[in-house]
Protein backbone atom coordinates (compact mmCIF):
# COMPACT_ATOMS: atom_id res chain seq x y z
CA UNK A 1 0.00 0.00 0.00
CA UNK A 2 1.71 3.23 -0.86
CA UNK A 3 0.80 6.80 0.31
CA UNK A 4 -2.09 7.51 -2.96
CA UNK A 5 -3.84 4.57 -1.34
CA UNK A 6 -3.53 5.98 2.26
CA UNK A 7 -4.95 9.32 1.27
CA UNK A 8 -8.08 8.15 -1.13
CA UNK A 9 -9.12 5.06 2.47
CA UNK A 10 -8.37 8.32 4.53
CA UNK A 11 -11.08 10.24 2.21
CA UNK A 12 -13.41 7.50 1.74
CA UNK A 13 -13.50 6.96 5.57
CA UNK A 14 -14.30 10.72 6.35
CA UNK A 15 -17.22 10.75 3.84
CA UNK A 16 -18.19 7.31 4.67
CA UNK A 17 -18.57 7.98 8.66
CA UNK A 18 -19.56 11.86 8.50
CA UNK A 19 -22.69 10.74 5.76
CA UNK A 20 -23.88 7.93 8.36
CA UNK A 21 -23.60 10.82 11.05
CA UNK A 22 -25.31 13.01 8.79
CA UNK A 23 -28.49 10.83 8.78
CA UNK A 24 -28.32 9.23 12.19
CA UNK A 25 -28.13 12.17 14.28
CA UNK A 26 -30.94 14.06 16.07
CA UNK A 27 -29.52 17.15 16.08
CA UNK A 28 -30.37 19.43 12.89
CA UNK A 29 -27.27 21.54 13.34
CA UNK A 30 -24.88 18.61 13.76
CA UNK A 31 -26.41 17.10 10.42
CA UNK A 32 -25.93 19.77 8.38
CA UNK A 33 -22.17 20.05 10.18
CA UNK A 34 -21.98 16.26 9.10
CA UNK A 35 -23.15 16.83 5.38
CA UNK A 36 -20.81 19.80 5.23
CA UNK A 37 -17.94 17.35 5.85
CA UNK A 38 -19.31 14.78 4.06
CA UNK A 39 -19.47 16.71 0.57
CA UNK A 40 -15.85 18.12 1.36
CA UNK A 41 -14.60 14.62 1.54
CA UNK A 42 -16.27 14.02 -1.80
CA UNK A 43 -14.46 17.09 -3.22
CA UNK A 44 -11.29 15.93 -2.04
CA UNK A 45 -11.96 12.31 -4.01
CA UNK A 46 -12.02 14.47 -7.12
CA UNK A 47 -9.04 15.98 -6.11
CA UNK A 48 -7.06 12.61 -5.70
CA UNK A 49 -8.90 11.66 -9.09
CA UNK A 50 -7.19 14.97 -10.35
CA UNK A 51 -10.69 16.53 -11.51
CA UNK A 52 -10.10 19.73 -10.38
CA UNK A 53 -13.10 21.43 -11.93
CA UNK A 54 -15.89 18.71 -10.71
CA UNK A 55 -13.97 19.23 -6.99
CA UNK A 56 -14.20 22.95 -7.01
CA UNK A 57 -17.72 23.01 -8.38
CA UNK A 58 -18.66 20.40 -5.44
CA UNK A 59 -16.63 22.80 -2.95
CA UNK A 60 -18.50 26.22 -4.36
CA UNK A 61 -22.03 24.60 -5.51
CA UNK A 62 -22.58 22.45 -2.93
CA UNK A 63 -20.75 23.57 -0.04
CA UNK A 64 -20.10 27.38 -0.94
CA UNK A 65 -23.84 27.49 -1.82
CA UNK A 66 -26.58 24.59 -0.40
CA UNK A 67 -25.19 23.75 2.87
CA UNK A 68 -24.29 27.40 3.61
CA UNK A 69 -28.39 28.12 2.69
CA UNK A 70 -28.95 25.26 4.99
CA UNK A 71 -27.48 26.23 8.04
CA UNK A 72 -28.79 30.04 7.62
CA UNK A 73 -32.15 28.75 7.35
CA UNK A 74 -31.65 26.60 10.44
CA UNK A 75 -30.00 29.90 12.66
CA UNK A 76 -33.16 32.44 10.86
CA UNK A 77 -35.68 29.90 12.43
CA UNK A 78 -34.02 29.27 15.78
CA UNK A 79 -34.33 25.87 15.55
CA UNK A 80 -30.50 25.13 15.97
CA UNK A 81 -30.59 23.23 19.24
CA UNK A 82 -33.62 21.35 18.99
CA UNK A 83 -33.87 17.76 18.02
CA UNK A 84 -35.61 15.76 15.19
CA UNK A 85 -38.06 13.18 16.70
CA UNK A 86 -37.23 9.88 16.95
CA UNK A 87 -37.92 7.58 13.99
CA UNK A 88 -39.79 4.46 14.46
CA UNK A 89 -38.53 1.15 14.35
CA UNK A 90 -40.23 0.59 11.07
CA UNK A 91 -38.63 3.15 9.47
CA UNK A 92 -35.31 2.59 10.44
CA UNK A 93 -35.58 -0.88 9.27
CA UNK A 94 -36.91 -0.43 5.40
CA UNK A 95 -33.90 2.50 5.81
CA UNK A 96 -31.69 -0.09 5.99
CA UNK A 97 -33.20 -2.67 3.90
CA UNK A 98 -33.05 0.24 1.19
CA UNK A 99 -29.47 0.89 1.96
CA UNK A 100 -28.45 -3.22 1.14
CA UNK A 101 -31.05 -3.03 -2.00
CA UNK A 102 -29.24 0.13 -3.47
CA UNK A 103 -25.66 -1.43 -2.06
CA UNK A 104 -26.71 -4.57 -3.79
CA UNK A 105 -27.60 -3.17 -6.88
CA UNK A 106 -24.66 -0.75 -7.49
CA UNK A 107 -22.47 -3.96 -6.92
CA UNK A 108 -24.85 -5.89 -9.60
CA UNK A 109 -24.00 -3.12 -12.27
CA UNK A 110 -20.08 -3.41 -11.74
CA UNK A 111 -19.84 -7.12 -11.09
CA UNK A 112 -22.07 -6.94 -14.44
CA UNK A 113 -20.37 -4.83 -16.80
CA UNK A 114 -17.71 -5.49 -19.01
CA UNK A 115 -15.28 -3.02 -19.32
CA UNK A 116 -13.82 -2.60 -22.91
CA UNK A 117 -10.67 -1.66 -23.74
CA UNK A 118 -10.42 0.74 -26.87
CA UNK A 119 -7.70 2.03 -28.73
CA UNK A 120 -8.68 5.50 -28.81
CA UNK A 121 -6.27 7.81 -26.33
CA UNK A 122 -8.09 9.41 -23.23
CA UNK A 123 -9.33 13.21 -23.61
CA UNK A 124 -7.48 14.89 -21.74
CA UNK A 125 -9.60 18.13 -20.04
CA UNK A 126 -8.64 21.58 -18.28
CA UNK A 127 -10.49 24.05 -17.34
CA UNK A 128 -10.30 26.91 -20.59
CA UNK A 129 -11.95 23.79 -22.45
CA UNK A 130 -14.25 23.38 -20.04
CA UNK A 131 -15.37 26.81 -19.55
CA UNK A 132 -15.87 27.43 -23.73
CA UNK A 133 -18.28 24.44 -23.48
CA UNK A 134 -20.17 25.66 -20.96
CA UNK A 135 -20.38 29.32 -21.98
CA UNK A 136 -20.85 28.21 -25.77
CA UNK A 137 -24.22 29.29 -27.49
CA UNK A 138 -23.94 26.82 -30.72
CA UNK A 139 -25.27 23.07 -30.36
CA UNK A 140 -22.62 22.16 -28.61
CA UNK A 141 -22.61 24.39 -25.75
CA UNK A 142 -24.04 24.15 -22.40
CA UNK A 143 -24.96 27.36 -21.33
CA UNK A 144 -29.08 26.27 -21.12
CA UNK A 145 -28.08 23.54 -18.05
CA UNK A 146 -25.64 26.55 -16.65
CA UNK A 147 -28.66 28.92 -16.28
CA UNK A 148 -30.50 25.75 -15.01
CA UNK A 149 -28.47 25.55 -12.69
CA UNK A 150 -28.40 29.03 -11.47
CA UNK A 151 -32.15 28.69 -11.26
CA UNK A 152 -31.71 25.63 -8.99
CA UNK A 153 -30.04 28.33 -6.52
CA UNK A 154 -31.98 31.20 -6.81
CA UNK A 155 -34.75 28.56 -5.55
CA UNK A 156 -33.28 27.33 -2.71
CA UNK A 157 -32.32 31.18 -1.64
CA UNK A 158 -36.26 31.98 -2.22
CA UNK A 159 -37.02 28.73 -0.33
CA UNK A 160 -34.77 29.34 2.34
CA UNK A 161 -36.05 33.17 3.01
CA UNK A 162 -39.99 31.60 2.72
CA UNK A 163 -38.87 29.54 5.49
CA UNK A 164 -37.18 32.12 7.58
CA UNK A 165 -40.32 34.62 7.21
CA UNK A 166 -42.55 31.61 8.66
CA UNK A 167 -43.48 32.84 12.48
CA UNK A 168 -43.47 30.00 15.08
CA UNK A 169 -46.86 29.38 16.37
CA UNK A 170 -47.56 31.01 19.90
CA UNK A 171 -48.25 28.39 22.31
CA UNK A 172 -50.40 29.47 25.15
Amino acid sequence: MNGSDIIFYLLAALTLVCAVLSVSTRQIFRAAIYLLFTLIGIAGIYFWLDYQFIAAVQIVVYVGGIVVLIIFSIFLTQQAGEKLPKQKIGRKIFSALAVFCGFGLTMLQVYQHDFIETENEAITTNVADIGRKMLSTNAEGYALPFEVVSMLLLAAMIGCIVIALKSKPETK
